[in-house]
């Protein structure tokens, strides 16, 4: 859906922005991380981001449930969920960044051929505070990055568009599966790939955050991974073992869980880490089993958020992750080193 000429949507304000501005020199220690937030849900999980007192907030997606092709309907979502009392508070303690998934793309499970993609984009980075005259305003999907910190204690945020360029899924009937691999399907699109090529191979960072709406690493379950476009995946592997850069982590959203993943790529020495966080509003109502052949530790299924604790005082950092609830409950924590 497109805009009439002159009109105007956007997120409103209805307080003073209280919100901070990047700081891009800043060291990064803690750094909080989610997904799944429905706008029409308690929103009380803030209260507990906010106790872990982050410098950064990364949105992984599904950041309201827009589920809309209509600008003013989701403008006024986004706007509920930005006026929140308790949202605010973390606007005011912390940086805050982001990509999307389906549900604030506008649609569920939707790819390249979404018709309102422009305008979903364009809200996005409004409610993202993204300045007007930002690259990304300019050129097709919202992939970015961000370096944070000085020499020799810098975090590089890659944030991967996984819808605007999406291709189709491929539906498969079965009782335990809803889609199967699209064999020759792609989700960066060639710009994107281009990109973020450059954006491996020229950094001098320490730590990368490879940030995916969707799973990268797991295999397994029936639902959207990067595991359903497999040329894509392996070409995400494969970049990763070329470029090589300093401390790849991957972080995704969408399952309404959390957990971490790791998997062994040749040429690289460690283990790559993933690490899901998803529900911040709504989790599974209760526990089945869910096979990945990659996951360490426990499958988590309540509401949740992640909490990325980076420990500079070595020549190589330390990075460890929590993954907490309501009432701040620890349900698990992983050494990545």
């Amino acid at each position: 859906m497109s805009l009439s000429f002159g009109q105007e949507i956007k997120v409103e304000e209805k307080y003073a922005n209280t919100a901070r501005k990047l700081n891009t020199q800043q060291v990064l220690q803690t750094i909080a991380f989610g997904s799944c937030n429905n706008q029409n849900k308690s929103q009380e999980m803030w209260k507990y981001v906010v106790k872990s007192k982050p410098e950064l907030w990364i949105w992984l997606g599904d950041n309201i449930y827009a589920d809309t092709k209509d600008p003013s309907v989701m403008a006024k979502k986004y706007t509920r969920l930005k006026n929140n009392i308790n949202y605010r508070r973390l606007l005011a303690c912390a940086m805050v960044v982001g990509t999307w998934d389906d549900h604030d793309f506008g649609q569920n499970d939707a790819g390249k051929d979404f018709s309102a993609k422009n305008v979903s984009k364009r809200l996005l980075l409004d409610f993202l505070d993204v300045p007007k005259k930002a690259s990304v305003r300019n050129r097709k999907g919202v992939y970015q990055s961000y370096t944070f910190g000085e020499e020799g204690k810098k975090v590089k945020v890659l944030l991967l568009d996984s819808r605007y360029f999406r291709d189709d899924l491929t539906r498969v009937k079965s009782l335990t599966k809803k889609y199967g691999a699209n064999m020759n399907g792609k989700i960066l699109g060639t710009e994107q790939w281009t990109w973020l090529e450059k954006e491996l191979t020229d950094s001098d960072a320490q730590i990368h955050l490879i940030c995916s709406g969707f799973q990268i690493i797991a295999e397994e379950h029936g639902f959207e991974k990067w595991a359903n476009f497999p040329k894509e995946r392996e070409r995400l592997f494969q970049l990763l073992q070329k470029t090589n850069p300093n401390f790849p982590i991957l972080l995704s959203g969408d399952r309404h869980i959390a957990e971490v993943a790791k998997i062994e790529l040749e040429e690289i020495e460690n283990p790559i880490y993933e690490i899901t966080s998803s529900g911040l509003t709504h989790s599974w109502s209760s526990e089945r089993e869910e096979p990945n052949q990659y996951r360490v530790g426990d499958l988590v299924i309540n509401k949740n958020f992640a909490v990325m604790k980076i420990d500079w005082s070595e020549a190589t950092p330390k990075v460890k992750v929590e993954v907490r609830g309501l009432e701040n409950e620890l349900f698990l924590t992983e050494d990545l080193n």
